[in-house]
C-alpha cells in the first residue's frame, strides 16, 4: 500500500449543511465528533484530507439531472423550492448553499473510496456522510445528495466488481438498496428498525433485490422496537458476517448511525455507544478478513448531538486509525467545556455507557420461535441466504 494506514475526510464547511434552527440534524454534532477526535490526536494519527465537491459527473452517477438542477435552484432562491423534488419539506428545508453544502458531503466519501481502491489508504472514515435517505430524483430523510452510494457507484466505476454495503442505522438504507436494486455488483444490507414503527417504512425481510441476476443482493433485517444490545448485537452477528463471507467483498463500505443508541429522540431502539464500537469493531475485522483491509466507514443518522453522536464516531475513527479508544477513558476536559460553550448542556464524563455488550450466539444457541427478534431474524436469513448458497 502507497499510503497510510488511515484517512480522515474533513472539510469545516461541511458544517454548512444546516437545515436551520430547531431541525433535528444540527450540525454541530459535526463540529464536536471533530473535536472530539482532535481531543484524542487521532487527526494526527489518521491523515486528515479535505475533498474537493462532488462535481455535476460524479453526483450524476446517482442522481438525475433534473433533480441536481432543482437542487442548485433551491440552493440559489430557498424560495424556489420544488417540493415535488422533497425540497422545501419539514425534513429537507431549502437553504442558501444547499447544493454546495451536500456536494462537499459527498466529495469526502466519493475521496475516501478512491483512496481506499487506489492504496492510498487502508481505510478511510467520513462520519459526516452516510445520507442514505436521497433517492435518485428527490430528497429525502434529512437527505439530499446519497453520498453513500455516490461512494459505492464510484467503487463500481474504478473498476470494482463486488462492493459490499452494510448499514446499521436505526433507519433503513432506502435510497442505497433503490440505487442498487437491480445491481448484483453490490450486496447492500441494512439492520434497522421495524419499518411499521420508523420512517421510511420500508426495509422488511423480503426486499432481496430485483428478479434475475440480482436477486438476493438485498438484506434487510427489521428489529422490533425496543431491541437493545443483547439482540441488536445477535441480529448482526446472525446475518452479516456469513453473508459477506459467500459475498467475496472486494470492498466494504459501512454506514454507522448512531441513532439506534437509547437517548435518541426520533427512534426507538435501545443499543448503546459500547455496543455500536462493537460493531463498529466487527466491521473493522470483517475488511480484514475478507476486503484485504479496504474499509470506507461512513456516518449517518444520530439525534443525540452531545452526549452520543461524538463518542461513537470518535470511537469509529480511533478503530479506523489503529488506535482503538478504552470505553472506559474519561472524556477530555476541554471537550466538555467546548460541549457546555456550544449548546449549554453537559458533556458525557466516559466514552462508555457502562454496558458490557454481550449477546447470545444464534447458531449456537439457536432458534427460538416466541421471540421477535429471532423470528426477524429467520425471516431475513430465509429470504436472503438460499441465495449465496447458505442454509437459513
Amino acid at each position: 500500500m502507497s499510503g497510510g494506514r488511515a484517512q480522515l475526510m474533513w472539510d469545516e464547511a461541511v458544517t454548512g449543511y444546516d437545515f436551520g434552527p430547531g431541525h433535528p440534524m444540527d450540525p454541530v454534532r459535526l463540529f464536536l465528533t471533530m473535536r472530539l477526535v482532535e481531543a484524542f490526536g487521532l487527526d494526527r494519527v489518521a491523515r486528515t484530507v479535505a475533498a474537493p465537491p462532488a462535481g455535476e459527473s460524479t453526483l450524476r452517477l446517482v442522481h438525475r439531472p433534473d433533480y441536481i438542477a432543482a437542487v442548485r435552484a433551491a440552493s440559489a432562491d430557498p424560495q424556489t423550492a420544488d417540493a415535488s423534488y422533497g425540497l422545501g419539506t419539514p425534513d429537507d428545508p431549502a437553504f442558501a448553499g444547499m447544493h454546495e453544502a451536500a456536494a462537499l458531503i459527498a466529495g469526502q466519501s466519493v475521496a475516501a473510496a478512491e483512496a481506499v481502491w487506489a492504496g492510498e489508504a487502508l481505510h478511510a472514515v467520513n462520519f459526516t456522510g452516510g445520507l442514505h435517505h436521497a433517492m435518485p430524483g428527490s430528497a429525502s430523510g434529512f437527505c439530499v445528495y446519497n453520498d453513500a452510494a455516490l461512494a459505492v457507484a464510484r467503487l463500481l466505476e474504478l473498476g470494482a466488481e463486488r462492493v459490499a454495503y452494510v448499514d446499521v442505522d436505526v433507519h433503513h438504507g432506502d435510497g442505497v438498496q433503490a440505487a442498487f436494486w437491480d445491481d448484483p455488483r453490490v450486496l447492500t444490507v441494512s439492520l434497522h428498525e421495524d419499518p411499521g414503527t420508523l420512517f421510511p417504512g420500508t426495509g422488511r425481510a423480503h426486499e432481496t433485490g430485483a428478479e434475475g441476476p440480482a436477486a438476493g443482493s438485498a438484506a434487510n433485517l427489521a428489529l422490533p422496537a425496543g431491541t437493545g444490545d443483547a439482540g441488536w448485537l445477535r441480529a448482526f452477528h446472525a446475518v452479516v458476517p456469513e453473508l459477506l463471507t459467500a459475498f467475496r467483498p472486494q470492498v466494504l463500505v459501512t454506514q454507522h448511525g448512531a441513532d439506534t443508541h437509547f437517548e435518541d429522540p426520533l427512534a426507538h431502539l435501545a443499543v448503546s455507544v459500547d455496543a455500536q464500537r462493537a460493531v463498529a469493531d466487527t466491521c473493522h475485522r470483517l475488511a480484514h478478513d475478507l476486503c484485504d483491509g479496504r474499509w470506507v466507514a461512513l456516518g449517518g443518522g444520530g439525534y443525540d448531538v452531545t452526549d452520543v453522536v461524538p463518542r461513537s464516531w470518535t470511537h469509529l475513527v480511533a478503530l479506523a486509525a489503529g488506535r482503538p479508544v478504552d470505553p472506559a477513558t474519561p472524556v477530555p476536559e476541554d471537550w466538555r467545556h467546548e460541549v457546555f460553550r456550544r449548546t449549554r448542556q453537559l458533556g458525557p464524563l466516559r466514552m462508555t455507557d457502562g454496558a458490557a455488550a454481550q449477546w447470545r450466539d444464534f447458531e449456537t444457541t439457536g432458534y427460538d420461535p416466541a421471540d421477535r427478534l429471532d423470528q426477524a431474524v429467520l425471516a431475513t436469513r430465509r429470504a436472503v441466504f438460499p441465495h449465496h448458497g447458505l442454509l437459513p
